[in-house]
């Protein structure tokens, strides 16, 4: 080998040398100690001791609570926020028959962040948890090129990023155990807790469900998992779509953290998935109806993959837009297990002592082509009302008004405070809490709005709400839009130049919560664009 370089010139031995110097730039390791997640230890000591106390004894039973997630649902894809393409029945009995709200939004409009402040009644931001969690990130700068330079993602920009995080820390994003959930905090008090359907906080071992508060699980970890797994079976409706994600969430199927588990233990199963969560609920009830139970329903329904049972899809002949029917196709599906959960607790004599809530975890996915969130602007992955203002009702007989409509702004973490609340649990002091009990405001016992300011970060993309005014901005691209969203609420009418001062306002407000919240604990990878008009704006993942 020797002889042989020395007989090359030395511009070729420059060549080979600079070559190999170029390879091992390009495959060294990107891993970094930059993104090391910590646990706080004495926070997690002081849960222990704090959920080990026995708290005091109700004087008469507490109420049954039956929480009910969508996925990926706009608010205007059901028939009591306005649907035009179908009925939704049973969802919209759970307003008619209770509490709708006008102004129900989410802490975040991305899936796992959104769960994150619902189930801890916290700003998801005071413990980091801006993005999604990753179980892949690119291991050197040879992948990120390839990734960044050769794949067609369309509205996705691969983030630009110099360092990512060791398989050490990636293994502990998620919800961080120094959180109490409220499956922990209802079963400090008693109540049977389960949850049937989507986790997605977390994919370890130490996040797990069953780890977290809850006694049942059934379901899967990660963001998504197949309906059906034979997409072959004429008994199912397949609808692949252009984005880039799409072909990797059905490469996935029912695969690792996209596997179906009940209690920690894998299952095979061929039932339609939301039937299949229906059925699990229906169960759960039945066997849990002497006591009080908590039930947390995060159907998958209707995010991708789209698949519906022929069925449902028969039922929307008259949509000549395919993707369209079949995503319609789901919504009705879900409305019907819905359906028969309610029925399910009227069946067992629960229907006079059990709050059912539902909600969406984000707004539609505008990037699936079959929902555009109309008349709002915007969709999942923005800040505009369409990625944030949701679907969200209340129902107690005898106790929440039948019928009302309220339209003071909530937030999906008033959920966690109003369920602690009724069931007289004592929340811990060693932390803020975010929520606001929204019986007495429900029951008009209290005067005003739960909230005067709302905010929202997710890195650089940012928003706040104050009275009237919402400011929409993102460092990213520069831009920024502030709308009158009492009048406005399509966000059509842009007025920064107008109110320059306000601006300066709402940002002072929002800098005020800000300077409370942690910084993201883990980095994102990708710059999803939503164009408002001609002018870009970023939300990263």
């Amino acid at each position: 080998m020797r002889k042989l370089l020395g007989r090359l010139s030395l511009r070729l031995k420059i060549g080979i040398v600079l070559l190999m110097l170029l390879l091992g730039w390009l495959l060294w390791p990107l891993s970094s100690a930059e993104f090391e997640i910590r646990f706080d230890e004495a926070r997690m000591a002081f849960n222990r001791d704090f959920l080990a106390q026995t708290p005091e004894k109700p004087a008469t039973r507490l109420p049954n609570i039956v929480l009910i997630m969508a996925d990926d649902l706009g608010k205007t894809d059901i028939s009591l926020y306005g649907s035009p393409f179908l009925q939704t029945p049973h969802l919209d009995s759970i307003g008619l028959q209770g509490v709708t709200f006008g102004d129900g939004y989410v802490s975040s409009p991305v899936c796992s962040p959104s769960r994150a402040g619902l189930l801890t009644g916290r700003y998801q931001q005071r413990y980091g948890y801006d993005y999604q969690y990753h179980l892949r990130y690119p291991k050197n700068r040879l992948e990120y090129f390839v990734f960044d330079w050769f794949i067609d993602t369309d509205q996705w920009d691969v983030a630009t990023q110099s360092a990512f995080p060791r398989q050490v820390d990636m293994d502990r994003q998620g919800l961080p155990p120094s959180e109490i959930t409220l499956a922990e905090l209802l079963k400090k008090q008693g109540y049977a807790t389960g949850i049937i359907g989507k986790w997605h906080l977390g994919n370890q071992e130490a996040f797990w469900p069953t780890n977290r508060g809850f006694d049942y699980h059934y379901g899967f970890l990660e963001a998504h998992s197949m309906y059906y797994p034979d997409t072959s079976d004429p008994f199912i409706v397949n609808q692949r779509h252009k984005d880039f994600s799409d072909p990797f969430i059905w490469g996935r199927g029912r695969e690792e953290s996209c596997a179906i588990r009940r209690n920690n233990e894998l299952v095979l199963d061929s039932m339609y998935l939301t039937d299949r969560i229906r059925e699990e609920a229906v169960n759960f009830i039945q066997s849990h109806k002497e006591n009080p139970f908590f039930l947390y329903l995060p159907f998958s329904a209707p995010h991708t993959p789209f698949q519906a049972t022929r069925a449902y899809y028969d039922q929307f002949a008259h949509i000549k837009d395919r993707n369209k029917r079949v995503y319609l196709a789901m919504i009705k599906s879900l409305d019907d297990a819905v359906g028969e959960i309610m029925h399910s607790l009227r069946e067992n004599g629960l229907d006079e002592n059990t709050l059912v809530v539902f909600l969406s975890d984000n707004g539609g996915a505008t990037y699936t082509g079959a929902t555009d969130n109309a008349p709002l602007k915007g969709g999942k992955f923005t800040h505009f009302e369409g990625g944030l203002n949701v679907p969200l009702m209340m129902r107690w007989p005898g106790v929440l008004p039948s019928g009302k409509k309220y339209d003071s702004p909530v937030i999906a973490m008033d959920i966690f405070a109003t369920i602690a609340s009724l069931a007289q649990v004592a929340l811990p002091t060693d932390r803020p809490y975010d929520g606001q009990d929204l019986l007495p405001y429900l029951q008009d016992s209290v005067a005003g709005a739960p909230h005067e300011v709302l905010c929202w970060r997710s890195g650089y993309s940012k928003a706040v709400h104050k009275g009237d005014w919402k400011l929409v901005w993102d460092d990213l691209g520069g831009n920024e839009a502030l709308y009158n969203i009492l009048e406005d609420k399509t966000e059509s009418q842009e007025q920064v130049s107008a109110h320059p001062e306000l601006v300066k306002e709402l940002k002072a407000e929002f800098d005020a919560w800000n300077a409370q919240m942690a910084p993201p604990r883990w980095p994102r990878v990708m710059d999803y664009k939503f164009m408002d008009g001609e002018r870009p704006f970023y939300f990263p993942l």
